[in-house]
């Protein structure tokens, strides 16, 4: 690929980058846009392909390369020392890499830089006249149930964390009260807090969404956060972020996201639910509202989702109660429309 074009398709992705940057996207965000285009882009460079005008072939080929999954590899820094990816890619991590090369490629062609943008567009559910129409993507979506820990699964998991200090402790009960994010638990601050009313804050920028929403927690975790508070106060006194290290090295610090999926997974592993992710008590409260009879938009609402279609893909219960409604609800319907399958010709 001749230096020139070379130099331009990297002045067109720090253009992009900066502009998600300078929009207010989430730094998270932003980060992954980055590291998604530069990694294509490197891949661009090892198959000498002109990046500002690559075809869908190349994306194929590029979707082909990361499918095949070699050994080895990882999240670097270096975009050319990461192109080996990682051995687990899965479907929707497949999907990321492809939406943010479509995202990129409109910006080239809002810049006039492009007439068309290779990654085309999956659609699905549009009507046009008299017939359905659709459009797959180059990637197909594969929904797969999320793991919810059954009673005597979950009752292990608080067996294993009444091991943990008591910052721990809450955060989890945080966690599965308030069907909160990673994000969002760990950037609670002190200010967020309501105790006599046992209200929590959600701020809208420390969402997925953008949106902020009020929600209560149980008087369980309230005294939690009681005898939490009573330890904060040894490591800091002044408002700002909830939950603090109490380690040498970063003395009084907010804990990061990383550290807290440290924690998940270690109780996980202790508890032998090595299943056990930071998005795990979130699925396990929604699930459990709907268990109760909450309506849909009300679970959507309390979790901070703007559609609830998304609301949807979090809410699966268990074989057991799906088993206990149909024996309730609609088992004689149903056996009495299939009763003359079980007739014996004489």
């Amino acid at each position: 690929m001749p230096q020139q074009t070379k130099h331009q398709a990297d002045v067109q992705i720090e253009s992009w980058i900066t502009l998600q940057r300078d929009l207010g996207k989430a730094p998270n965000t932003v980060a992954a846009y980055e590291r998604g285009v530069r990694h294509f882009a490197a891949f661009c460079r090892m198959a000498s392909i002109d990046l500002l005008h690559a075809r869908k072939g190349t994306i194929a080929a590029y979707l082909h390369h990361l499918c095949a999954r070699p050994l080895g590899g990882g999240r670097t820094g270096d975009a050319d020392r990461s192109l080996t990816p990682s051995p687990t890619m899965a479907n929707a991590s497949l999907r990321h890499r492809l939406t943010i090369i479509r995202l990129f490629y409109d910006h080239l062609v809002e810049e006039g830089l492009r007439d068309t943008n290779p990654v085309p567009r999956g659609r699905r559910g549009a009507i046009d006249g008299t017939r359905h129409q659709t459009a797959r993507g180059l990637v197909p979506v594969h929904r797969t149930l999320p793991w919810v820990p059954s009673q005597d699964q979950w009752t292990t998991i608080l067996k294993a964390a009444r091991t943990e200090p008591i910052r721990n402790r809450l955060m989890l009960a945080f966690a599965y009260d308030c069907a909160l994010r990673r994000e969002e638990l760990c950037a609670l601050e002190t200010s967020d807090l309501d105790p006599a009313q046992r209200l929590i804050t959600i701020r809208a920028e420390t969402t997925k969404t953008k949106t902020g929403r009020i929600v209560p927690y149980s008087s369980v975790t309230g005294e939690l956060l009681a005898v939490y508070l009573r330890e904060r106060r040894a490591l800091s006194r002044a408002r700002g972020p909830l939950f603090l290290s109490n380690s040498p090295r970063n003395w009084a610090m907010p804990i990061s996201k990383w550290t807290w999926s440290k924690v998940i997974r270690a109780m996980g592993i202790r508890a032998g639910e090595p299943k056990l992710g930071t998005h795990t008590m979130r699925h396990l409260c929604l699930t459990d509202l709907a268990r109760v009879g909450w309506d849909i938009h009300e679970i959507a609402r309390f979790a901070g989702h703007r559609n609830v279609q998304t609301t949807l893909l979090y809410i699966h219960l268990s074989a057991r109660d799906l088993s206990a409604k149909f024996a309730a609800t609609a088992a004689e319907l149903h056996e009495a429309r299939l009763a003359s399958i079980m007739e014996v010709q004489q």
